[in-house]
């Protein structure tokens, strides 16, 4: 399975964030690839506890959904809710000059594939392992780069 953890899906990652591109265009939502990169960087803050987000996590979101979502081998649906910190539309960091933008990307990932420590709890599915975070994270990139055709 496909995770951070692992150097050659990391490189891989990397490189599809590489390819993006400000003009690419979303094959579905409403975020442009601007927004897309400060919304994955506003996930890494939360990630590493540097950005506080509120929790939608329920007893069915920690253990059947997060099961579903990290192991199953499907795609992840589009259009579910992210919470209003992350809503580049609502409270999420606002883009501000695309290169410098992904450099803190690119920064904030290599933190987080680094982070010595425990993750910070996740909104939705609430405390994970090292492993589930790797792969959540892995997951929640990939997404983002294929709407975007990257």
């Amino acid at each position: 399975m496909r995770s951070l953890a692992n150097d050659s899906d990391r490189q891989a990652i990397l490189e599809r964030l590489n390819s993006l591109r400000p003009e690419n265009q979303a094959r579905w939502g409403s975020m442009s690839p601007h927004q897309m990169v400060c919304h994955l960087s506003d996930s890494f803050r939360a990630a590493l506890g540097q950005k506080q987000v509120s929790s939608s996590s329920t007893l069915f979101k920690r253990t059947v959904y997060k099961w579903a979502a990290l192991w199953l081998p499907v795609k992840w649906p589009h259009g579910v809710k992210t919470r209003p910190e992350l809503d580049q539309h609502l409270s999420g960091t606002g883009p501000t000059e695309y290169s410098a933008d992904l450099d803190g990307l690119r920064a904030l990932f290599d933190r987080f594939c680094c982070w010595p420590r425990a993750y910070a709890p996740h909104c939705m599915f609430g405390p994970m392992t090292r492993g589930e975070c790797m792969r959540h994270a892995y997951l929640h990139m990939d997404h983002h780069l294929r709407q975007f055709g990257a």
